[in-house]
């Protein structure tokens, strides 16, 4: 996949594009890049994602805060799909003041030579979200491309939308937000050292730090899946600051990886939680923290048949 993150490009062949904020890159987000792929393998065309990404001292409400997928996991995903080439167009003043013909005009058709144009029925673009799905319709002829829009995708008969995700993984309901995500929720990142407490009390564990900008949901022990360079395993993870055994207020994720007693210092691993357990808590001792944590594992092991 090619992945380009500057305004200074012009592709120069024809292209099927789609836009989005594709924060969690959701159902309904891959609803459009399964539509986009089958009109590049009628056409032989290549697939063109467009989002944004704000630079320094822009401003885009939807990036503001915590995201169900950091830039780096929605690349990981966007290949994984078959994205020829993903667009993390640079968001700054003079992207938000331009016009929604002229983002159609300089942007659509002049940078990404869209052949087609694929949205959601809900998409909204240009200076204060003002251009929509029928400004795209209406400006086909004049700027030769042919637009599809697509009816939102549903679950139970609601609308999937990162809002509704965002809410589930916040109330640690992670078996909904997988199945709107069509993907379980992950964290990712390098395994760093801890303060090897786990490892002296028996349960040696992989600790990250995630980005500052990643959505966490509720602090506490999840059953999870861990993919490692070594392979895929089951673990126990806990999200939070550990408060029996540090007095520090750094977020982390730590795992135990059943089954597992390889050295994965400085490798990325990415944690999958599938189901919350239960709260972080403070213990009166480790003896009794030492215990909790041969209950949580027998849990994930009956949880995950193993």
């Amino acid at each position: 996949m090619i992945c380009i993150k500057s305004k200074d490009f012009i592709l120069d062949k024809k292209t099927i594009v789609t836009l989005g904020k594709f924060d969690g890159v959701h159902k309904g987000h891959r609803k459009l890049i399964s539509a986009a792929k089958e009109l590049a393998a009628e056409h032989n065309l290549p697939v063109a994602v467009f989002t944004f990404k704000v630079v320094e001292g822009g401003h885009f409400p939807y990036m503001d805060g915590a995201k169900i997928t950091t830039f780096e996991e929605r690349e990981r995903i966007f290949e994984n799909l078959g994205v020829d080439i993903l667009i993390e167009y640079p968001f700054d003043d003079s992207v938000a003041d331009m016009e929604p013909i002229a983002f159609i005009e300089h942007i659509i058709k002049g940078r990404m030579s869209a052949e087609y144009v694929v949205v959601g029925e809900d998409w909204t673009f240009g200076k204060g979200g003002a251009g929509n799905t029928d400004l795209l319709k209406a400006s086909q002829k004049l700027f030769d491309f042919k637009a599809v829009i697509l009816e939102k995708e549903l679950h139970d008969g609601r609308e999937i939308g990162s809002s509704w995700i965002r809410d589930e993984i916040m109330a640690g309901r992670m078996e909904t937000a997988n199945i709107l995500l069509d993907y379980p929720y992950s964290v990712t990142g390098t395994v760093v050292h801890g303060n090897l407490f786990g490892r002296t009390m028996g349960f040696p564990t992989a600790n990250l730090i995630p980005d500052e900008d990643k959505l966490l949901p509720p602090y506490g022990v999840y059953a999870a899946k861990v993919f490692t360079v070594d392979g895929e395993y089951y673990g126990v993870a806990n999200i939070g600051v550990k408060p029996t055994v540090s007095d520090k207020n750094t977020v982390g994720v730590e795992t135990y990886i059943i089954g597992y007693d390889g050295d994965l210092y400085g490798s990325d691993i990415r944690v999958e939680l599938i189901h919350f357990q239960r709260p972080e808590m403070k213990f009166q001792s480790v003896d009794m923290l030492q215990a909790q944590l041969m209950r949580d594992i027998e849990f994930a092991k009956t949880y995950f048949m193993i």
